[in-house]
């Protein structure tokens, strides 16, 4: 959502006062009629004189002065306009204005002092007046086919104020990038869980630097959350660490108007939290051929399992469980093997990387394969029957007690380490590598 900064517009208002000289005493109607004549003109004089801006279409302005009356005989000063002169751009009701760069807040003789731009939903606009008074600008993109009104107050050297106000509308792009994330509403996920984000059209390299300030990830408890470019079309946020448990998460996108490349924007205005639950890691070991399972860092079961053998060996390295299948259809063809295996109904099938990597059950091989002999290719198996239905079988047990987000890593094996894109596997590279 657009963070909301608004500074309260202020009026200034005159106060006039006059003099009040000795004269010989009057009497009768003369006097009381010069007395009315005089208190009349006292009342006209404390109200304020419109002062337009110039410049970028703003519309009608207002300014007061203050003047104190003299003693003795001055006669009463007349208020005096504002020197201050605000430009606001684009011009008043205009249509069809960009949602970057267009709108500009800037004064000339004076000083802004307190500017607020609203959407029509009432929304407020963050943004800054520059240091020296001269100008304000957003901190970011404005939301695309919106109306929005600029209300400005600025003073002159001598204090005078003036207040403009303005109206203008934003165009609605042609050309949409979505960005697709991997999280739900309401969500509880394990503490390996990443937040990603796949755009439909790549974001050039001259706007990711915006599109990362418009997408950004937040904590409760709070802790630092960054965002990686994995390519021109995915970013990946994560913590130094793994979650804790408990935490409250928030993927914030605020990314309607933000221009991805020349001629496209996106156009998602929304927030999404979740949850991280349990604090559940795993450790595959190729050498032991166990699964074992730690809950809070303490050892929680331990499962005999069999690993890739030695023609197709398990990828080493952190991995997290990105999807939950209660049967798959598994097909070596779909990961470049050609005819080796056609497997149907595979139960309790848990994903870890994009490239075909499972913890699942096996039902084709011998209870006395797991904890011995290490025969897939490349997947952690666990003893279960076809089709999953017996829930007392160790896949059953690891596929109930484990949830997206959860953490199986690869220890011992006689591969390289998964590469960090190749699923949601970030916890592969070195913070410093993560954050540069």
């Amino acid at each position: 959502m657009i963070s909301a900064r608004a500074v309260e517009a202020t009026r200034g208002r005159g106060a006039a006062g006059g003099g009040r000289g000795r004269r010989a005493a009057r009497r009768g109607l003369l006097a009381a009629a010069v007395g009315s004549v005089l208190l009349l003109a006292t009342a006209c004089g404390s109200g304020g004189t419109s002062n337009s801006a110039l410049g970028g279409g703003s519309s009608a302005s207002s300014s007061t002065a203050a003047t104190n009356g003299g003693s003795g005989d001055a006669a009463t000063s007349a208020p005096t306009n504002s020197a201050a002169v605000v430009t606001i751009k684009p011009a008043n009701d205009s249509t069809n204005v960009d949602t970057t760069g267009a709108l500009k807040v800037g004064v000339a003789s004076g000083k802004l002092t307190a500017v607020k731009v609203t959407a029509s939903d009432g929304a407020a606009v963050d943004g800054a007046i520059a240091a020296d008074g001269s100008s304000w600008t957003p901190s970011g993109a404005l939301r695309s086919g919106t109306k929005y009104t600029v209300a400005t107050t600025a003073v002159d050297g001598h204090q005078v104020s003036v207040s403009d106000r303005s109206t203008f509308t934003t165009m609605t792009p042609k050309n949409i990038n979505i960005g697709n994330f991997n999280v739900n509403p309401g969500a509880t996920y394990g503490v390996g869980m990443e937040v990603s984000i796949n755009f439909t059209h790549p974001v050039s390299s001259s706007y990711r630097k915006a599109v990362l300030k418009a997408v950004t990830v937040t904590a409760s408890p709070a802790v630092q959350v960054v965002g990686h470019w994995f390519g021109d079309s995915r970013i990946d946020f994560r913590p130094e660490s793994y979650w804790a448990a408990g935490t409250k998460v928030t993927l914030h996108m605020d990314l309607d108007g933000v221009r991805t490349s020349s001629g496209t924007y996106g156009k998602q205005f929304k927030d999404v939290t979740f949850t991280i639950g349990r604090n559940q890691t795993s450790v595959a070991d190729s050498a032991r051929k166990t699964l074992k399972v730690y809950r809070g860092g303490v050892l929680y079961r331990t499962i005999p399992a069999s690993l890739g053998d030695a023609q197709h060996t398990t990828y080493n390295g952190k991995m997290v469980i990105s999807e939950k299948d209660p049967t798959v259809d598994m097909d070596s063809q779909t990961v470049g093997l050609g005819n080796a295996y056609r497997i149907k109904d595979v139960p309790h099938a848990m994903r870890l990387t994009t490239s075909g990597t499972f913890t699942h059950g096996n039902y084709w091989r011998p209870v006395s394969t797991f904890g011995s002999q290490n025969t897939s290719h490349g997947c952690v198996g666990l003893h279960d029957v076809k089709g999953g239905g017996d829930p007392n079988t160790p896949a059953a047990w690891f596929y109930n007690h484990s949830l997206v987000g959860d953490v199986v890593q690869v220890v011992n094996s006689h591969d390289k380490t998964v590469a960090p894109d190749n699923g949601w596997n970030g916890w592969n590279m070195s913070w410093a590598n993560w954050t540069a």
